[in-house]
């Protein structure tokens, strides 16, 4: 079974939609194989811009956050609230119908309150100068982790509506 047999495509954008209004984050849903399933794009900040442009971030920074983060949330079966490794916020909730895992929602790109970008590793990995990341960084919006959970939940009780399935756990 597909995320878009369970729901159709425009219902999943109404979803990436609503994660964005209530947060400020890149907001996506994701299939097994952690690939978004929609071209809703929301406005990055030009730090996490600069990090999708290049393939080196996307594969090594974006993509090991989402899989990590959604193998977690899957085999815990909640949504887990963590950081990527460049050190933004990032919430990933598991989507499954009945006992089957279809994909992953959440969103990602604004620091939590008391996180910093860790622009040592963006060094290493994408070659980006100390004073380049510093610069791209003072326009990145924050986010309390109370303001997270609140988001989790939200998230749990839109699939929980949409996707009803007995049992399905909140946060």
């Amino acid at each position: 079974m597909k995320l878009t047999d369970a729901l159709p495509l425009e219902t999943w954008k109404e979803l990436e939609d609503e994660i964005f209004a209530r947060s400020g984050l890149e907001a996506s849903v994701f299939d097994i194989n952690g690939i978004r399933i929609t071209d809703n794009r929301h406005r990055l900040n030009p730090l996490c811009t600069l990090i999708k442009a290049d393939d080196r971030g996307q594969s090594f920074i974006c993509a090991v956050a989402h899989m990590n983060l959604a193998n977690k949330a899957r085999k815990a079966k909640k949504v887990v609230i963590d950081e990527c490794d460049a050190g933004l916020s990032k919430v990933v909730a598991p989507i499954f119908y009945k006992e089957e895992f279809l994909g992953a929602a959440g969103g990602c790109g604004l620091l939590l309150e008391d996180g910093e970008v860790d622009a040592f590793m963006l060094n290493k990995t994408l070659d980006l100068p100390e004073e380049k990341t510093e610069a791209l960084s003072k326009s990145i919006g924050r986010i309390s982790k109370t303001r997270m959970e609140e988001l989790a939940d939200f998230i749990t009780d839109w699939l929980v509506t949409h996707i009803p399935v007995p049992g399905f756990p909140r946060r």
